[in-house]
């Protein structure tokens, strides 16, 4: 139960990002990790509620994503009281880490507008599964692909020891 209510708030939180940053064609907000990496979706989210804080091109047009991390995360903290909870470097990855982000982007919830339309919703819903594989889900297929192959060098090694063993001498 617990997890399908967390699952609902998820699906709730994304399509309220989607339906916040549609007007920025730069930015495509899929899920809780690799969407945020670059910071356009931080600054996206924060200009289409308080559009008089920041020029949206001048930030858009910057090439660090570390910049642009520490730019969204500095007008929340000045603005709207959030403090700076994650450090650009470690959202600036291949795969940030879901729970840090999640985290950072219900505390935007909470102190902007809210509204999230049924649409919104259901758009959520239709996104291929493979554009929401969690991080958890990520290092799982990567581990179980460990596993395969410790495996079968475990077993490629016991039968060439088998062949060693049963060669003459």
């Amino acid at each position: 139960m617990a997890g399908l209510q967390q699952t609902n708030s998820e699906m709730i939180l994304l399509s309220w990002v989607r339906q916040s940053t549609r007007n920025y064609p730069q930015v495509s907000v899929t899920n809780f990790t690799t969407s945020w990496s670059d910071g356009l979706a931080f600054n996206a989210l924060l200009h289409s509620h308080r559009p008089d804080l920041f020029d949206w091109n001048t930030v858009a047009s910057q090439h660090s994503p570390v910049k642009r991390l520490d730019h969204a995360f500095n007008i929340a903290r000045q603005h709207l009281g959030i403090e700076k909870l994650l450090d650009p470097e470690d959202v600036a990855t291949a795969c940030p880490d879901k729970k840090s982000i999640l985290m950072y982007v219900t505390s935007l919830f909470q102190v902007l507008p809210q509204q999230v339309t049924m649409e919104a919703i259901r758009e959520v819903e239709m996104l291929p599964r493979h554009s929401r594989v969690t991080r958890e889900e990520h290092i799982e297929v990567h581990e179980q692909h460990f596993s395969q192959e410790v495996s079968f060098t475990f077993l490629l090694s016991s039968c060439c020891s088998k062949v060693v063993v049963s060669l003459p001498t």
